[in-house]
């Protein structure tokens, strides 16, 4: 196939500009931060008492209910999205699907405006919903990429499309950086007010920019093929049809098996890093905020310098080189104990995270079966295998800490799903040049 004219490439990728905000100002910085500091109780004199909460008549560690609200909205999508994406490889109505959900969760960001610490239950529930609506609509976006692309332009593609996310997240960060470090330029009195219009606005800015997508993007490709079964279980039923696929193609099977592992600790890590710095460091909401930019920018470069190591060096060799790189950083953030320390480990976060996330994408689009044209059931196989990954990733980290006390602790979980991930990588490198010989 031929890879889609420069103006689809271009609607495409800016899919993830649109969504990319929430993704840093919701998941990454400003949500985690305030949520954070309403749900912290301090004495008369400033000094910090306890971080539990009570939700729903049970007492949590509020790090640990964010942990397990994001970690039912992945398992929430990943019980759905089979569902969804065979409807739409039948149908070819990708495009649809991916509205709905994009509208769902920028909805949600936007109802974020009204979250305090006396609405707790009413923030917790929108997250999980803005949750819900930024993973799902990613099922069918990843999906249009063997669709609009090339093999040989994949990695190139992918890339641009996660350039694209950060450059436009840093963009709309920045807006929402001044209101929340200088409110009083906009004559803000009320201390909530600037988080609270930064999930407003990025609701808005995703919805907005989205809408160049969906006025680019071709009607999917339908298979056209009558499915037998019900609503419920064809989905499930393409999803045993993928994995026996799977189970005939060695690389493919251990490819999926090192994704699945370290999957666990790169979003657990993104997801979890501002919490850790402001509990375990305590590290101030703006030093923070500051912090993620730096590692979004740096992704920038990470993400496109992937893609040409890719090149040279070939997917898995990379991928093996990176998920050894995060298991360092795993070890050396269990024993940091100054700000400057974290900045360092963030820089380096940043280098690899857009890296990792694109070429990851593109490597499985790139082994993929050819002429496959249910793509939608190999990437929702695909994110139904990162989702649930995010779900132990993030219980995983919760619970530890639940359970200790001490979200160092957490960390550990975090190196073990790491080294499992890049054994499994050595074990697909390995079979792949034994398929060469």
């Amino acid at each position: 196939m031929l890879t889609a004219s420069k103006k689809v490439i271009t609607g495409w990728a800016m899919y993830d500009w649109a969504n990319s905000a929430y993704n840093l100002v919701i998941t990454s910085t400003i949500f985690p931060a305030y949520y954070d500091a309403i749900t912290t109780t301090k004495d008369g004199h400033g000094n910090i008492l306890s971080h539990k909460v009570l939700f729903l008549g049970t007492t949590y560690e509020s790090a640990s209910l964010y942990n397990y609200a994001i970690a039912f909205a992945y398992l929430l999508i990943a019980f759905l999205s089979p569902i969804l994406s065979s409807i739409a490889d039948y149908k070819g109505n990708k495009k649809a699907f991916m509205q709905f959900f994009c509208y769902l969760g920028s909805l949600a960001c936007c109802v974020l405006y009204w979250f305090t610490r006396e609405t707790l239950t009413l923030g917790i529930v929108c997250a999980i919903i803005a949750a819900i609506g930024y993973c799902g609509s990613l099922v069918f976006y990843n999906a249009y990429l063997p669709e609009i692309a090339a093999e040989e332009d994949q990695d190139d593609v992918s890339a641009k499309g996660f350039a694209y996310g950060y450059i436009g997240s840093v963009l709309l960060q920045i807006i929402c950086f001044l209101f929340v470090l200088k409110p009083a330029w906009f004559g803000i009195s009320d201390a909530s007010f600037p988080a609270r219009l930064s999930f407003l606005l990025v609701g808005l800015w995703w919805m907005g920019f989205s809408q160049i997508t969906f006025a680019t993007l071709p009607k999917s490709i339908a298979t056209g093929v009558i499915r037998q079964g019900n609503i419920i279980t064809n989905g499930f039923i393409e999803l045993k049809k993928v994995w026996e696929q799977a189970t005939h193609l060695p690389i493919l099977k251990k490819y999926l098996t090192a994704f699945f592992f370290y999957s666990m600790g790169v979003q657990t890590v993104m997801l979890a890093a501002t919490l850790f710095g402001s509990q375990v460091l305590g590290m101030e909401t703006s030093k923070l905020i500051i912090c993620i930019l730096l590692i979004q920018i740096v992704a920038i470069v990470g993400a496109y310098l992937m893609a040409k190591l890719s090149d040279r060096f070939g997917n898995f060799n990379v991928l093996a080189i990176v998920v050894l790189m995060w298991v360092s950083i795993c070890v050396a953030a269990y024993f940091i104990t100054s700000e400057m320390q974290f900045y360092i480990l963030a820089a380096i976060v940043g280098l690899i995270m857009g890296g990792i996330q694109s070429l990851s994408r593109s490597t499985y689009a790139k082994i993929i079966p050819e002429g496959t044209h249910d793509t939608a059931s190999f990437f929702s196989f695909y994110d139904v295998t990162e989702k649930v990954a995010i779900v132990i990733g993030m219980v995983s980290f919760g619970l530890v800490q639940q359970l200790t006390g001490n979200m160092r602790n957490s960390i550990l979980a975090l190196i073990i799903f790491f080294a499992i991930g890049f054994f499994a990588l050595l074990f697909t490198i390995e079979n792949k040049k034994n398929r060469l010989s």
